[in-house]
């Protein structure tokens, strides 16, 4: 069996993640010009919301399928573990900011969103530090799955199929805010009882430590 290379950068779930990456553009200018069209593009209006929407799709189904080849083939390298997360947080917030600047999605909402993803990096880093594991809520989960399901029906905003795709879509990225607060909620009460699990376990083993020294 051949020794893998965590250092390694072409692989198929690197390679994934790298086109999630350059979907980003992709997306953005096909908001941009849906919102405001120069005259070539003016024929085609009507289909660069669904453009987007499609595309942001296929660029989250890869987020899922290189997690899963990854898991799959045994395939762990430092660029894969730095980069896949980077390119998700990417692809929704640049995502979230050009439908906050369509009026598409009320700032509050995007402020909530994103401050939310900074805290639970910044608590997921220092659960790492600490070397304890805070596993994620189904509240978690769900606040994603809202949220990834609002933003391409807010990227079309129009009725699709007899669905209002606007008010669903409105309602779900709600939802996904009061879900991100509260999952965001419950991860910190996680964080604070391993901590003070974690401290108290260095504690005693420091004194046992110390018992023993003294004893002998």
């Amino acid at each position: 069996m051949t020794e893998r290379n965590d250092l390694e950068i072409d692989n198929l779930p690197n390679r994934l993640t790298m086109f999630r990456m350059l979907m980003i553009p992709v997306v953005v200018t096909a908001l941009y010009l849906a919102e405001y069209p120069t005259e070539w593009i003016l024929p085609y209006k009507k289909y660069l919301g669904h453009f987007a929407c499609w595309i942001f799709v296929m660029a989250s189904i890869t987020d899922f399928l290189d997690g899963y080849i990854a898991r799959k083939r045994n395939i762990v390298t430092v660029f894969g573990s730095f980069l896949d997360p980077i390119a998700d947080k990417f692809l929704v917030v640049s995502s979230m900011i050009m439908l906050m600047g369509l009026e598409r999605i009320h700032p509050i909402v995007v402020i909530v969103l994103v401050l939310r993803e900074m805290y639970m990096t910044s608590l997921r880093l220092l659960a790492m530090t600490e070397g304890i594991h805070v596993p994620v809520s189904d509240l978690g989960k769900w606040k994603t799955t809202a949220q990834m399901v609002a933003m391409p029906m807010l990227m079309v905003y129009e009725d699709f199929l007899g669905v209002n795709l606007v008010l669903v879509g409105t309602i779900l990225i709600y939802v996904a805010s009061f879900l991100s607060l509260f999952s965001a909620f419950l991860y910190s009460m996680g964080m604070m009882r391993k901590l003070r699990d974690a401290r108290a376990e260095k504690k005693a083993q420091k004194k046992a430590i110390k018992l023993h020294k003294d004893s002998v």
